[in-house]
């Protein structure tokens, strides 16, 4: 007797067991990857307040070879460190076999200031991506010399932000299709002046709440398109206003086709600049909800990202702060008006807090889902409260249907331990469909995590290649369906902890094979539409002209 439909059966069985197989985060060693660095705060009795807040990472692909290289942002020598071996910043080659070579004294990127965060993107159009590099003391531009070496030059370009500098974000935002540059600034610090925090008479001194230090403004500098910049911050309005400022993200707020800026300020408003048609910024923080708590108090803001969560058209934002004052997860009101529905996330992270953080699709099932990199900013916090630790644990929060749920007891054996984590940068090192993930640690290695499983579920990777738009293509919105799925997203800039992320965009396709349809609208306006799109690997996609070329 024939059975025909058995074959169908055991087929839908296997792919069901198939799709609802855990994805894995495995921590890679340093003897497997060959990452032998560690991050240096330069830690002291002293507790000088840069030492607790550092440091950042990033993905990037410097020598253009299509696989991502690893940036590491150190401390250094300052005002208040002087180490009688200058600790250095790292680059980091992908070899392409899973492993790294240290390539930092060739490439010139050590650095040599007391470092923060890392931004990359290719700020000249040359083809090659560069680098900034913020810190405590003065910022560093790297050009990409195109030949495996940088050269330094942000005296040059106008760019030495000089102070103390945290997140930047590359991104255009008067619409000449040129890279501009936003920088965030921390406190006025002068380790002269150091303030006691603590207890005498226990003789237990913390690091200080930034609450005790003053706010500073923070910057935009205009591309002029020769290799310099103007710095545009007073007649913009982004110096309007002066915070606390540490993790930014460029993104279009109110879907009118031009990038706003969420800034995190700590212990002072969180700011919405809202982008008046390329002419200048007006700070809607307040008017947007997003500014301060549901009691109307400043937080901690550290971490910051954006993306659409829920699929309403919308983005949507999210901002991690110190224990018990609760992370949030605004959720676009179809406008500048936003709710703080974060109430899944809050049992998962109240006596956490929160640095790096990231929304990427960690199981390509089409749905943004959130990590999150965790770390007390006081080494002394146990203390006094039993509760709260120094070291804690990263999160993985699965978008189910736009509410998160915890799966971190199920996604690696990394999520069980605790570190004083900071930075976080995503991306696919290994190129298998997957996005991969490395945490920066204050005053500790690295860890880097491979996503195992997450290319299960059908992928399609593309490397956008601007022709008329702003080279990182920042801004472009990108539509994909896939049987039953449709999903949509703009591309948006900056976003973490002080990090900088892989530029390819993974679109998740969950079970489907290929995608249908897969619409590019880019930031100048073009629009490519790219046909029976097969999954399973990275495309080059140029504006105007389409599907050029498979890269892997």
């Amino acid at each position: 007797m024939r059975r025909p439909f058995l074959p169908a059966i055991a087929a839908l069985g296997a792919a069901l067991a198939w799709q609802q197989a855990a994805v894995i985060f495995e921590e890679v060693t340093p003897a497997a990857s060959g990452i032998a660095w560690k991050h240096d705060n330069g830690a002291s009795t002293d507790k000088h307040l840069p030492e607790t807040v550092g440091a950042g990472c990033a993905f990037l692909d410097f020598d253009g070879d299509g696989w991502m290289d690893i940036y590491l942002v150190n401390g250094g020598p300052s005002d208040f460190y002087r180490p009688k071996q200058a600790p250095g910043n790292a680059l980091y080659r992908n070899n392409g076999d899973g492993t790294f070579v240290d390539v930092t004294e060739k490439a010139g990127v050590a650095g040599g200031q007391y470092g923060m965060g890392v931004t990359t993107a290719d700020y000249d159009g040359d083809g090659d991506v560069d680098l900034y590099v913020t810190n405590y003391g003065r910022a560093l531009l790297y050009r990409n010399n195109g030949d495996g070496t940088f050269a330094e030059v942000a005296e040059k370009a106008g760019v030495a932000v000089r102070g103390w500098s945290t997140h930047a974000v590359w991104f255009d935002y008067d619409g000449d299709s040129r890279l501009d540059l936003f920088v965030s600034s921390f406190v006025r610090y002068d380790p002269a002046e150091n303030r006691f925090c603590g207890s005498k008479e226990a003789n237990r001194q913390h690091y200080c709440i930034p609450r005790v230090f003053k706010p500073t403004p923070s910057y935009l500098f205009r591309n002029n398109g020769d290799g310099t910049f103007a710095d545009v911050s007073r007649e913009s309005g982004i110096a309007s206003v002066d915070g606390k400022a540490f993790g930014a993200v460029a993104t279009d707020i109110n879907n009118d086709g031009w990038m706003d800026l969420f800034v995190a300020n700590d212990t002072v408003a969180n700011f919405l600049f809202i982008n008046e048609g390329g002419k200048r910024f007006t700070e809607t923080g307040l008017l947007a909800g997003v500014a301060y708590s549901e009691a109307g108090e400043p937080r901690s803001g550290m971490g910051v990202d954006a993306a659409d969560f829920d699929g309403d058209g919308w983005q949507d934002l999210f901002v991690a702060n110190i224990d018990q004052e609760m992370f949030s997860l605004y959720r676009n009101q179809k406008g500048l008006e936003f709710i703080d529905d974060a109430v899944e996330v809050r049992a998962a992270t109240r006596y956490l807090s929160g640095w790096g953080l990231r929304f990427f699709d960690y199981d390509n099932d089409g749905n943004p889902d959130l990590f999150l990199a965790n770390g007390h900013p006081d080494d002394l916090i146990q203390q006094f409260k039993p509760q709260v630790s120094y070291r804690e644990p990263l999160l993985l929060l699965a978008n189910r249907g736009g509410k998160f749920q915890d799966v971190s007891a199920g996604a690696g054996g990394v999520f069980a331990k605790k570190f004083p984590a900071r930075g976080l940068a995503t991306g696919d090192y290994d190129n298998d469909g997957d996005l991969d993930a490395i945490v920066s640690n204050n005053g500790e290695a690295p860890v880097l995590l491979r996503n195992q499983g997450g290319n299960r579920n059908g992928w399609a990777g593309l490397e956008l290649i601007a022709t008329k738009s702003n080279p990182a293509a920042v801004g472009a919105r990108i539509t994909w369906t896939a049987g039953s799925l449709r999903r949509q997203r703009v591309r948006n800039a900056g976003g973490s902890y002080l990090s900088s992320h892989d530029p390819r965009e993974i679109l998740g396709l969950g079970a489907a094979r290929k995608a249908e349809t897969v619409e590019i609208v880019w930031p100048g306006g073009t629009r490519d539409v790219l046909r029976d799109v097969a999954a399973g690997r990275y495309y080059r996609v140029r504006e105007g002209a389409g599907l050029v070329s498979r890269s892997n």
